[in-house]
C-alpha cells in the first residue's frame, strides 16, 4: 500500500494521499490538533471573515514532450505519453484550470514558464487554456523558458491588482538568454512605494525564487535570484511589514528559504503543475493573516500522470518536489510584524 502524504492542510481540511487515492477531512476545527487517521496535526488559523480568496500556478509548460531530462544526463529516464495520446501539459493544465474555477477566486497568477520551448503557438495556447477560464482575473508573467528564447510577452516589469483585503504585485525576474533572475533598481524602488502606501497585505510573486545562503554558494550562476539582488529584495520586505511574503516557480518544488533581511517573511516556491504531484496553491486572506494552501490536481487523468512521473530521478522526485509540510501549508501572520 502506498505511504501516506499530507498535501493540503488549511484551516477547515486535510487532504491525505495514497497513491492517486485521496481522503478529505473536511468541517475541521482552526487552529487545533486534529488526528487523520492516527496521524495528528494542527490545522491552520482563521482570524474573522475570509476577505479574498487567490490561486497561483507556475511551471505549466505548454508544448512539452518530454519529462525528466537534463541536459548533459542522457543515462537519466524520462518520461512521455504515447503517441497519439494528449500531451500531459494539456491533462495537467486542464485539471488544474478546473480546480480552481471550482474553488472560485478573486484573481489567479501564473507566474512563469508559460511554455516549453518559447514559441508563439504554445503561448497562445497558454492564452486559450487560462484566459478563456479566468478573463481579467488573470495575472500572468514570463519565465526564463519564454525570455531564454526571446519570446516578447508577458514582461511588464511590474503589475499591481487590488482585491478586497489584499494587493498583488507581479515582478519580471526574466531576462533575455539567461536561466536565472534579475530584479532591477526601478523594480525594487516600485516595489517599496507600494509596500509604503499599502493599507493591505501584498502578496508578491516572481518566476525566480531568491537565492538561499543557508545551502547555495554565493555566485551569479546560481539558480534563483542572483545573491545581491536577493538581498535588496529581502531589504524591501524587512522594512515594508506590509509586504506579507515572496511566492515563485521555477525550481519545481515546495520550499520556504528564510532570510536574515526580512524576518518572519516567506519566500516561498511552489511545486510545478506539469509533474509530481500536480501543484497549484490558494491563499486565503483574512484579517492580518494569510494562509498559503498547498493543492493537489485532482482529474484522474491528471493523476495517473503525476503518480508515473514518481519515478523521476531514480525516485528521488517526490521528496524533492513535496517539500516539507511547513513548505506546502503555512499561516502568514502580519500583526507579529508591525
Amino acid at each position: 500500500m502506498a505511504h501516506p502524504e499530507l498535501l493540503t492542510l488549511a484551516d477547515d481540511e486535510a487532504v491525505v494521499w495514497r497513491g492517486a487515492a485521496q481522503r478529505v477531512f473536511d468541517s475541521l476545527p482552526p487552529d487545533s490538533e486534529v488526528d487523520l487517521d492516527g496521524h495528528v496535526v494542527r490545522t491552520l488559523p482563521r482570524r474573522g471573515e475570509l476577505l479574498a480568496r487567490v490561486a497561483t500556478v507556475n511551471d505549466v509548460h505548454f508544448g512539452e514532450t518530454v519529462c525528466g531530462h537534463v541536459d548533459g544526463h542522457d543515462d537519466v529516464e524520462t518520461f512521455s505519453v504515447e503517441p497519439g495520446a494528449t500531451p500531459y501539459p494539456e491533462v495537467m493544465n486542464a485539471g488544474a484550470v478546473a480546480d480552481i474555477s471550482s474553488l472560485g477566486p478573486d484573481a489567479v497568477v501564473v507566474k512563469g514558464d508559460l511554455t516549453s520551448n518559447g514559441t508563439v503557438d504554445e503561448y497562445e495556447r497558454f492564452l486559450d487554456v487560462y484566459g478563456s477560464a479566468f478573463g481579467d482575473r488573470l495575472l500572468h508573467v514570463r519565465g526564463n523558458h519564454e525570455s531564454y528564447h526571446g519570446l516578447d510577452v508577458a514582461n511588464l516589469p511590474t503589475q499591481e491588482r487590488t482585491l478586497d483585503g489584499v494587493a498583488l504585485a507581479v515582478l519580471d525576474t526574466s531576462r533575455t538568454a539567461t536561466v536565472n533572475g534579475r530584479i532591477s533598481p526601478e523594480q525594487l524602488d516600485w516595489l517599496d512605494e507600494l509596500g509604503a502606501r499599502a493599507d493591505r497585505p501584498v502578496l508578491v510573486f516572481g518566476h525566480h525564487p531568491v537565492w538561499d545562503p543557508s545551502v547555495e554558494e554565493r555566485t551569479d550562476r546560481c539558480f534563483g535570484i542572483v545573491p545581491d539582488q536577493s538581498e535588496a529584495l529581502a531589504a524591501v520586505f524587512g522594512r515594508r511589514p506590509m509586504l506579507a511574503g515572496y511566492f515563485a516557480g521555477h525550481t519545481h518544488r515546495n520550499s520556504v528559504v528564510a532570510l536574515p533581511e526580512a524576518p518572519g517573511v516567506p519566500f516561498a516556491e511552489v511545486a510545478c503543475v506539469k509533474d509530481y504531484p500536480g501543484s497549484w496553491a490558494e491563499y486565503r486572506v483574512y484579517e492580518d493573516l494569510v494562509l498559503q494552501v498547498h493543492r493537489r490536481i485532482t482529474a484522474p487523468d491528471a493523476l495517473a500522470w503525476s503518480e508515473r512521473c514518481r519515478g523521476m530521478f531514480a525516485g528521488a522526485y517526490p521528496a524533492y518536489a513535496r517539500g516539507r509540510s511547513s513548505d506546502r501549508c503555512f499561516a502568514i501572520d502580519l500583526a507579529v510584524r508591525r
